[in-house]
């Protein structure tokens, strides 16, 4: 999205400020962040390395490798959010920059800038890169294994071919430590498609694909065997391979909390519904190179060339480390955006590629995608300046820095507006310099205006000041949790103390039978239930039967609300 060399810096800047607001400029918000950031915690002093500890038990969901990597900053710096994220960070820039160097080695330099400017703004991207999950590791993975596929696919010599198939094999070993073998699944997938599509089946028996699965091996196979030798070991490596592996594409004989195939149900096109804001805000420039592709590939093949080699080489590529993964996941039992998001190095490339061609001769179908992405980012701007409207209104009174909230916000706004109107002018006369707006526009709307919205967000999401409070008020007395979800554990241990008492869910008679039974042994126990009625409901029938009452009820605005029990 750059036409001179000096916006490779520009570039390379706005992105750097993107990442840093969104990995550095907030808390923990659920889902799944508070949870993430308890593994990554307890990883930082547990013993046992191997097996990753939710409020201190085994949670077998995923590999060690983000709460390895996000327990280093945590032990240096403390339990902040900003400390637990700072790896994503690095996930960021791998993944753009294996990306770009992706796509300047398809196409050529323009194209690799480009493309590292999508990896870095594609709505789905950032949201993996800025969110502490296993997602983004997996992401800087897959985009490190698809440089490598080709680089190896594509090599002239032997030497070039096995550097290219070792750098494949050690990032599917970082991308199966990170999400297990769902880390295969893009860079596997491309390579067959790429050897049918092309018919180069001789590629299957060199050498120097195999080389490197040594080494992927031992990495993997030394930490399944510390599993394995650990407590319980077998029953662990079971959870992490069948119950999270196959049970995300089909039933499986488990516990009810391990059917991981009953959440997030997939339904029938939900992939191919949400793709268009997955790709936001270039989900018409996406559409306009997947048009372009297609209208190459129709125009009849240079001298020599096979009919199904029409396509041009970047272009196969793209659509071979997208479009068979997008098929997969469609039929897959469970769906979640983010199980996409390792297919967006194939997007980004595909755009990198349009970029390229397009700024010598753009179509009219070109100028209408260019425009039409201007009008969108106008359209963000009036939606951000409607939530900072109503965030500021809602706030105004207890906000402090009301200046600054302001000026950033209108600043940011009007800077945003000015670079989208700029684009819509120079669509039909310099291609290249009407995405560069685009992105500046972009990139602004997501430091300006945004830190603003994740700092109201953050007054609204602050669970550990509710766990603190919760602390407070519960110091000298034994806790007990009753039916809490993973988010509450987390955040008490994270928080408020290590050593609790919990009674699991669902919360039912025999949930609140369990909980009669630990308060006859230990009547001075004071008790946290999550309150799902918001306030609205009266409280809860069996209370009273229990001997208990509600002590105190804590609450964060648009966010969670909790209840203290104690004895009556």
């Amino acid at each position: 999205m750059v036409d001179k060399p000096r916006d490779g810096l520009l570039l390379c800047l706005t992105l750097l400020a993107v990442w840093l607001v969104g990995i550095c400029g907030r808390g923990f918000y659920t889902p799944d962040e508070p949870r993430e950031a308890d593994l990554a915690w307890r990883m930082s002093w547990q013993t046992d390395k191997a097996v990753p500890l939710l409020a201190g038990e085994a949670f077998c969901e995923k590999p060690p490798l983000t709460y390895w990597l996000a327990a280093v900053p945590l032990g240096w710096f403390g339990a902040h959010a900003w400390a637990a994220r700072l790896p994503n960070l690095i996930y960021a820039v791998i993944a753009a920059l294996c990306v770009g160097l992706l796509a300047r080695r398809a196409v050529g330099p323009t194209a690799g800038l480009a493309a590292a400017g999508a990896m870095g703004t594609l709505l789905l991207a950032y949201q993996t890169e800025i969110w502490l999950a296993t997602d983004a590791p997996l992401l800087a993975a897959v985009s490190a294994a698809l440089l490598g596929i080709h680089r190896g696919f594509h090599a002239r010599s032997s030497g070039e071919r096995l550097r290219g198939y070792l750098l494949m094999h050690l990032a599917l070993a970082a991308g199966f430590l990170a999400k297990s073998a769902a880390g295969w699944m893009v860079p596997v997938l491309t390579l067959l498609t790429l050897i049918v599509w092309e018919r180069r089946w001789r590629e299957l028996l060199r050498w120097e694909l195999y080389a490197g699965l040594v080494v992927q091996c031992a990495l993997i196979l030394a930490w399944v065997w510390r599993v394995y030798a650990g407590d319980d070991g077998a029953a662990h490596l079971r959870v992490f391979f069948w119950n999270n592996l196959v049970g995300r594409f089909a039933q499986v004989d488990a516990p009810a909390g391990l059917q991981y195939a009953a959440a997030h149900r997939n339904t029938p096109g939900k992939y191919f519904i949400e793709l268009p804001m997955y790709l936001a805000p270039w989900t018409l420039l996406v559409a306009a190179a997947a048009r372009r592709a297609w209208v190459q590939s129709r125009r009849p093949p240079p001298g020599g060339a096979t009919e199904s080699l029409r396509t041009p080489p970047a272009v196969r590529f793209a659509l071979a480390a997208s479009v068979p993964s997008l098929l997969l996941l469609s039929v897959a039992a469970t769906a979640r955006n983010v199980y996409f998001a390792p297919a967006l190095p194939g997007v980004a490339l595909l755009l990198a590629w349009w970029v390229h061609e397009v700024r010598a001769a753009p179509s009219a179908w070109d100028v209408r995608a260019l425009k039409g992405t201007s009008i969108l980012l106008e359209l963000a701007v009036l939606l951000f300046a409607a939530a900072l409207a109503a965030a500021g209104a809602y706030a105004w009174n207890s906000m402090h820095g009301r200046v600054s909230y302001v000026v950033i916000s209108v600043v940011g706004l009007a800077a945003a507006a000015a670079l989208a109107g700029r684009a819509w002018r120079l669509s039909g006369t310099g291609a290249a310099r009407a995405l560069g707006a685009l992105f500046l526009a972009y990139g602004v709307l997501l430091v300006a205006p945004l830190s603003q919205l994740y700092a109201r967000a953050d007054a609204w999401q602050d669970l550990g000041a509710i766990a603190r409070a919760i602390r407070a008020d519960t110091a000298g007395h034994p806790l007990v949790l009753l039916a809490p979800d993973e988010t509450t554990r987390a955040i008490i241990d994270l928080y408020a103390r290590t050593q609790v008492g919990w009674v699991p869910p669902p919360l039912d008679a025999a949930a609140v039978q369990r909980l009669e039974q630990r308060l006859q042994s230990a009547p001075d126990s004071v008790v946290v239930m999550q309150d799902r009625g918001r306030g609205k409901d009266p409280d809860p029938p069996w209370l009273r039967a229990a001997g208990l009452h509600v002590a105190r009820r804590y609450a964060l605005p648009f966010g969670r609300r909790y209840l203290l029990l104690s004895p009556r």
